[in-house]
């Protein structure tokens, strides 16, 4: 058995046995358990399988989806799961694009606040809406880097996902805000399970709630952001962070937020898709 198959093995199962503790759709875990027995029957190691045929590799094992292979290809490639870190509700998007060469701090903290991403694939989005050359101080240089590396390191997840468009499109903006509401009512109602995340929690508390539901086909996980950025600026309890799977396990992210400014100020918005969501008020004003 190859010590590395097994090593993600083990990270396939941990998510399972979140999933399970966190009262997720039994369906989710059964599928990371046989993704991992998958991995451990394995008779070369998943670094060489991902070397010679990449993602579709993955795919054509037994029991591992296209959402599955994206995460053990995440782990191999970068030593680190981000639908582990999701779970634990230790997700950082400022750190995330620090992973980038060239970022800092505080131009992962610009690129996160005047972008409103929280993944490389949104801000992958907004290389090519050409939003990412608006990021104040970001020369043309680093701009070209980041957008050669994020090209680079999500090429093989690119290719893979163009025979299944379907999913890219993700959840409406008005199913999004459904959830947030779901969300922050039985939150605090107590009606949610608590993790323990690792993050900005000295005291090892179980405070974080965490939603895991399924509407129109769309299995949702949500939680609170608990990010640095949410930390500073006192909005631990506002942003709220929205996954998305669905059957085959493709996943997206959105965060919603309640508006401090402009004509949507005081409503609860999706980050990104500002436009949609003053659309979605219009038409239900009045209802």
């Amino acid at each position: 058995m190859s010590a590395l198959n097994h090593e993600v093995a083990n990270k396939l199962r941990e998510i399972a046995e979140l999933l399970r503790a966190q009262k997720a759709n039994p369906f989710r875990a059964n599928a990371y358990l046989h993704a991992a027995d998958t991995l451990d029957s394995l008779g070369q190691s998943v670094a060489d399988l991902i070397q010679a045929k990449g993602i579709q590799g993955l795919v054509a094992l037994p029991g591992i989806g296209e959402g599955i292979a994206r995460s053990i290809y995440e782990y191999v490639a970068t030593g680190r799961m981000s639908r582990l870190e999701n779970l634990k509700g230790a997700s950082d998007p400022v750190e995330l694009f620090r992973s980038i060469p060239t970022v800092g701090r505080a131009l992962a903290e610009r690129i996160h606040d005047s972008l409103h991403v929280d993944s490389l694939e949104a801000l992958e989005n907004a290389v090519h809406d050409g939003r990412l050359g608006e990021v104040e101080g970001l020369g043309d240089k680093r701009r070209e880097a980041i957008e050669a590396w994020l090209q680079k390191h999500l090429d093989e997840q690119r290719r893979a996902a163009r025979p299944r468009r379907q999913s890219i499109d993700g959840p409406t903006v008005a199913l999004l805000l459904r959830v947030d509401q779901e969300y922050r009512k039985k939150s605090a109602s107590g009606k949610l399970p608590l993790i323990t995340p690792k993050r900005f929690n000295p005291q090892n508390k179980a405070w974080l709630p965490i939603l895991h539901t399924t509407h129109d086909h769309w299995h949702f996980t949500a939680l609170y952001s608990n990010t640095a950025r949410a930390h500073e600026l006192g909005r631990t309890h506002d942003w709220v962070v929205i996954y998305f799977y669905d059957d085959h396990h493709r996943e997206g992210q959105h965060t919603v937020v309640t508006e401090i400014r402009g004509k949507l100020a005081g409503e609860r918005v999706v980050r990104g898709r500002e436009s949609e969501s003053w659309r979605y008020y219009e038409s239900t004003a009045g209802a």
